[in-house]
């Protein structure tokens, strides 16, 4: 029971915090610490991000990604892509990026920023 008021505290905090997400802010965020590798509309370092929320992690088309992240079932959602962006690293070991943005704010207005991609 207490495993199961935990994860509903959990949620509610993550809810909470998705409803307050500003996605202008979020494009300030990817503009300047994102472009330099991703782009919207064009594979770079990383892969492009446009169309991104609800995609299948390392299926982009045209570009390299490494063995950790295509074998993984990664779905890009709200959950999967803020585990992602607090430390790619843990989240899934071997890929290739090693950027973090540490404070939870952020995350959730570049997360509803990506949403805007479609």
């Amino acid at each position: 029971m207490k495993r199961l008021s935990v994860l509903a505290a959990l949620l509610i905090r993550y809810a909470a915090t998705a409803e307050a997400a500003d996605a202008v802010h979020g494009r300030e965020i990817y503009e300047s610490r994102c472009i330099g590798c991703h782009s919207p509309d064009a594979n770079r370092v990383g892969p492009m991000h446009r169309g991104v929320f609800g995609r299948k992690a390392g299926s982009q088309a045209g570009y390299t990604y490494s063995k950790a992240l295509k074998a993984s079932d990664i779905v890009w959602g709200d959950a999967t892509l803020d585990k992602w962006l607090t430390n790619p690293q843990a989240f899934v070991p071997g890929q290739k990026m090693n950027f973090k943005v540490a404070k939870p704010e952020d995350r959730a207005d570049l997360i509803a920023y990506l949403k805007t991609l479609k």
